[in-house]
C-alpha cells in the first residue's frame, strides 16, 4: 500500500501525538474509523507490568452515524469465547468468520446469535505487540457492508507504527511514574521545586511549586515564565541566579519570595543529570512549608522501625514535633512518672542520647514520609 500525505496527516502523526493523550489515541482511533469507513471501534491497550486484576484501558470510538449507539461491549466479545485475543498473530488482520468456532455447532449458534444482537455483521480484528512492553487490540465493525480491501491494507500498514507508539508510550508512562514517585516524597514533606536559567526564568516547577507560587509569562515573550513577585524580589532573583550559573559567591543563595507568607526560596546550582537533547536548568529553587505526617502515621513507622510499643511511638512522634515530655504524656493520658518512664525506653530503644536527639532521629528517618 503507497505511503500518502492523508496517511501521514490523519494516521501516523496522530500516533505520535496520541501518546501525550488522555486516554492514548483518541484522533488517530477517530481518523481510522473514519478512513476504514467503519461504524463503531474500540482498541484495548494493557501494560506488561500492569497488576493482574488492573483493568485494560479501553477506547471506544463511534463514527458520525453511530454517535446514538451504545459503545461495543468487548467483555461479552470475549466471553463468546471468540479465537482469543492473545493467540492472534501480530499485526494480522483477521475477519470475523476466523474469529467463529466452526468446531463446536451448539458455541457458532450462540456466537452468532450474540453478534447479531450486538449488530455486528462485519468486523476485523487486529493484534498488535509491542514486545514484552505491550499490547493492542483493535476491533472494527461494519453494519451492511463488508469492509473494503483498501481498509483491510490500512490496518494492516499501521500496525508496526502502533507497535512503535506504544513503545513509546510504555517509556513514557515509566518516566511519569518515577516523576509522580518522587513529586509524592516531596509533597509529603512540603518541599517544591522550580527550575531556572541563568536569568531567572522558570524553565519547569513541581505540583508543590505550582500551588504555592505566582507565576507570570516571560515579558521578552519567550518560553517559560517569570514567578509573580515584587520588583526587588526579582531583581535580587536574578542576580542571585547569574552568580550562581557563574560559579560566583558560594554554593547557594536563599531569597525571601513573599514576606507576607514567610516564603523564602533556596537556590543552588543545578546538579541535574539529563539526557540530551535536553534544555538544562542552571538553577534549582528548594522551598518548603511547615508539614509534618500524620502522626498515628508517623507514630506506626516508629512502631516499625525501633520496635517501640504502640504507646511509646505515640510519645516519640508527640516529642518529635517539639512537645515537652510531660505535656506530650499529658495530651495521651500518661502520668508524669508514666511519660518519664516511656522516654527512658525510647531512649534506650531509639538510641537517642535525649529529646534533641530523637527529634533528630525521626525528622532524618522514614517517618516523616509515612
Amino acid at each position: 500500500m503507497a505511503f500518502t500525505s492523508a496517511d501521514q496527516r490523519e494516521l501516523y502523526l496522530p500516533l505520535i501525538e496520541g501518546i501525550h493523550e488522555t486516554p492514548p489515541f483518541g484522533l488517530f482511533m477517530r481518523n481510522l474509523v473514519a478512513r476504514t469507513g467503519a461504524r463503531r471501534a474500540f482498541m484495548i491497550v494493557t501494560l506488561a507490568n500492569a497488576a493482574p486484576d488492573q483493568q485494560p484501558a479501553v477506547l471506544h470510538v463511534a463514527a458520525p452515524r453511530a454517535a446514538q449507539e451504545p459503545p461495543l461491549d468487548y467483555m461479552r466479545l470475549y466471553d463468546l469465547r471468540l479465537h482469543r485475543f492473545g493467540a492472534l498473530r501480530p499485526e494480522r488482520v483477521y475477519a470475523l468468520d476466523e474469529m467463529l468456532d466452526y468446531d463446536d455447532p451448539a458455541l457458532l449458534a450462540v456466537q452468532r446469535a450474540a453478534l447479531a444482537d450486538m449488530e455486528m455483521r462485519h468486523a476485523r480484528f487486529l493484534r498488535v505487540s509491542a514486545g514484552d512492553a505491550a499490547d493492542a487490540w483493535l476491533v472494527l465493525v461494519r453494519l451492511r457492508e463488508d469492509f473494503s480491501a483498501s481498509a483491510v491494507a490500512t490496518m494492516a500498514s499501521i500496525a508496526p507504527h502502533l507497535a512503535s507508539a506504544l513503545r513509546t508510550l510504555v517509556a513514557l508512562t515509566g518516566q511519569r511514574l518515577q516523576t509522580a514517585l518522587a513529586q509524592s516524597a516531596l509533597a509529603r514533606l512540603g518541599i517544591g521545586q522550580i527550575a531556572m536559567d541563568a536569568g531567572a526564568r522558570v524553565m519547569a516547577a513541581d505540583p508543590q511549586a505550582e500551588a504555592l507560587l505566582g507565576f507570570l509569562p516571560d515579558p521578552a515573550g519567550g518560553a517559560g515564565r517569570r514567578l509573580q513577585v515584587l520588583p526587588d524580589v526579582a531583581r535580587a532573583l536574578e542576580r542571585s541566579c547569574a552568580e550562581l550559573a557563574r560559579g560566583e559567591g558560594g554554593a547557594v543563595r536563599v531569597v525571601r519570595i513573599d514576606a507576607r507568607r514567610g516564603i523564602d526560596l533556596l537556590l543552588r546550582r543545578a546538579d541535574l543529570s539529563l539526557a540530551e537533547p535536553a534544555a538544562r536548568p542552571q538553577v534549582i529553587g528548594v522551598l518548603r512549608t511547615e508539614r509534618r505526617e500524620e502522626a498515628p502515621d508517623g507514630a506506626a513507622a516508629l512502631q516499625a522501625v525501633h520496635g517501640l510499643s504502640a504507646r511509646e511511638a505515640a510519645l516519640a512522634q508527640a516529642m518529635s514535633c517539639g512537645e515537652p515530655l510531660v505535656e506530650a504524656g499529658l495530651e495521651l493520658g500518661l502520668t508524669v512518672e508514666t511519660a518519664r518512664n516511656y522516654s527512658k525506653r525510647i531512649y534506650g530503644k531509639t538510641g537517642a542520647a535525649g529529646q534533641a536527639d530523637l527529634v533528630r532521629m525521626v525528622l532524618t528517618g522514614l517517618a516523616p514520609l509515612a
